[in-house]
């Protein structure tokens, strides 16, 4: 059975506000403590607060506690908050203590990865201190963040940011899953004008929509999202297992993630707030070239041209 959807699944932005006191020694603090350990960022402070909520269609995570503390914690809640195919993601930095060091702010630039590798849904970083906005711009990864200095300018900026075009299947763990995945993929890429991408895009959603069948055996929900010369897969499941590397006696070279990677640009996995999992993927995707012409005023053909595609580096917003 599978179910067509433009919208992400289950997705409310009337949603109440969510707290969340960030535990020190469960399992998501330990993480995050060798996360901070690794990075050299001090350990995890136990006052440390994060409030998820939605705003004209963004999530905001507003953090509450020394900087040191609070990017132990920062790159895990946007990576659940980007699981969900939001509008964009804004980390609300107004209410966290003490300064700038370089360890910090190396850890708080890391969200620009998540940008990086699929600008579709753009990631802002809102801060009225002069010295964490300034050190951002300039970080290799900070680059491809919106930095602002209040929550306002920051939702703002992400909603001013090209609306990628998105489709939405459900699926059920059954073994005619993949077929219904690729035929899916392929009329949106031909609706798209993109029709040159099926061969590989279908094997690469293929390859995703089985390795769920067969590992997680849950419902899943697959996406295909295009925006500025990228494109985008989605299949999340209830499962928090990673994806495994496929064999097969029908496929002795076990093409699974080894296929992934070698046709994508980038892929990786997502934790999901209940405990699933979002697996993507990002292949190259130009935009087509115009099939038409229009005609000037003295008479010439003139080609269409596009709207400029803008950077997160333009976004950036000093008050």
């Amino acid at each position: 059975m599978a179910q067509h959807s433009s919208l992400p699944p289950d997705f409310s932005p009337d949603l109440d506000h969510q707290v969340i006191l960030l535990p020190t020694r469960s399992e998501a603090g330990l993480l995050s403590e060798a996360a901070a350990e690794s990075t050299g960022s001090r350990a995890v402070h136990p006052t440390v607060r994060a409030r998820t909520h939605p705003l004209r269609q963004v999530v905001v995570l507003d953090f509450t506690g020394p900087l040191g503390a609070v990017v132990a914690h920062i790159d895990r809640a946007i990576e659940r908050a980007l699981a969900d195919g939001p509008r964009g993601v804004v980390c609300d930095l107004s209410g966290v203590l003490e300064g700038a060091e370089q360890a910090d702010i190396d850890v708080l630039a890391t969200g620009g990865g998540h940008v990086r590798d699929w600008s579709g849904i753009p990631l802002a970083v809102a801060s009225p201190d002069p010295r964490i906005r300034k050190a951002l711009r300039i970080h290799p990864l900070g680059r491809h963040l919106i930095v602002t200095h209040s929550v306002l300018q920051a939702v703002s900026a992400v909603l001013a940011t090209p609306i990628p075009a998105v489709e939405w299947l459900r699926l059920a763990p059954h073994p005619t899953a993949p077929r219904a995945s690729r035929d899916f993929v392929a009329r949106t890429l031909l609706d798209w004008g993109l029709g040159r991408l099926i061969p590989s895009v279908s094997l690469v959603v293929s390859e995703l929509v089985t390795s769920s069948t067969v590992h997680a055996g849950t419902d899943i929900d697959l996406s295909i999202a295009w925006s500025l010369g990228a494109l985008r897969l989605t299949v999340r499941d209830n499962s928090p297992d990673p994806p495994r590397q496929r064999f097969s006696r029908f496929d002795q070279q076990g093409r699974g993630l080894s296929a992934i990677a070698g046709l994508s640009r980038s892929f990786g996995v997502l934790p999901t707030a209940d405990g699933g999992k979002v697996v993507w993927a990002v292949l190259y995707a130009a935009r087509p070239r115009p099939q038409t012409s229009q005609r000037s005023d003295r008479g010439r053909l003139e080609p269409v041209t596009t709207t400029k595609e803008r950077t997160m580096s333009d976004l950036s917003v000093e008050p």
